[in-house]
């Protein structure tokens, strides 16, 4: 890590593009990375382990830049970072680990237990904002979007429901001709997939590749 820290930094000082980034500018390229994993990921077939080695550098190099761009203005380092990393999943995940990360002498066998203790340590971080959707970020695509909308209420409501039903007396059964109407069917589509076990941004992101091959 240390090597690629001095190799980063070696860039931003004699590469004029390099030195050209900024934290805003830097944005595009750390989404298309993140997908370009994600496409290794979901690929049909056995996983390219080559291939995903460089995706994962690829993502790094854009956490590398962060902090690098953040030390070279006086701000954190990228030993900050994992730190701040170690210490967050320390203190979110206590069916692990004690308060001074040590091992807890048992742990807990059923995963819904070890996400309702996961979700109470979040809320214990979170308990002062005014939203449970507040940390939610808006540039998430649309489905996913929705479909961690959904996983805040149910978290925030002790999985009694997703919350308020879909809007009573619209016709649905013909195609909807406003945006409004589009984005109501759309978010009742992600409802559905959800109560099924269904991730509604992988199977359209299927239907985009499979409608490509074809």
């Amino acid at each position: 890590m240390a090597r690629l820290v001095g190799v980063v930094a070696s860039l931003r000082e004699h590469c004029k593009w390099t030195q050209a980034l900024t934290h805003e500018s830097l944005i595009p390229y750390l989404i298309e990375e993140a997908y370009e994993l994600a496409d290794v990921v979901e690929a049909s077939g056995p996983l390219d382990a080559q291939a995903l080695k460089g995706e994962l550098g690829d993502v790094l190099y854009q956490i590398v830049l962060h902090s690098l761009l953040q030390s070279e203005s006086g701000g954190f380092t990228l030993a900050d970072v994992a730190q701040t990393l170690r210490t967050k999943l320390v203190r979110r995940n206590g069916h692990v680990f004690r308060p001074d990360g040590s091992l807890q002498d048992h742990f807990p066998e059923s995963i819904a237990e070890i996400e309702r203790s996961y979700e109470a340590a979040k809320a214990q971080e979170t308990h002062g904002e005014e939203s449970v959707f507040e940390s939610l970020p808006d540039s998430l695509p649309a489905l996913s979007l929705a479909a961690k909308t959904l996983d805040r209420v149910e978290g925030r409501t002790g999985g009694r429901g997703d919350g308020p039903d879909a809007p009573a007396g619209r016709d649905m059964a013909g195609p909807p001709q406003t945006e409004d109407a589009l984005g109501e069917l759309l978010f009742q589509v992600v409802r559905d997939a959800r109560a099924r076990g269904l991730d509604a941004e992988r199977a359209l992101r299927t239907a985009v590749h499979k409608f490509q091959r074809q």
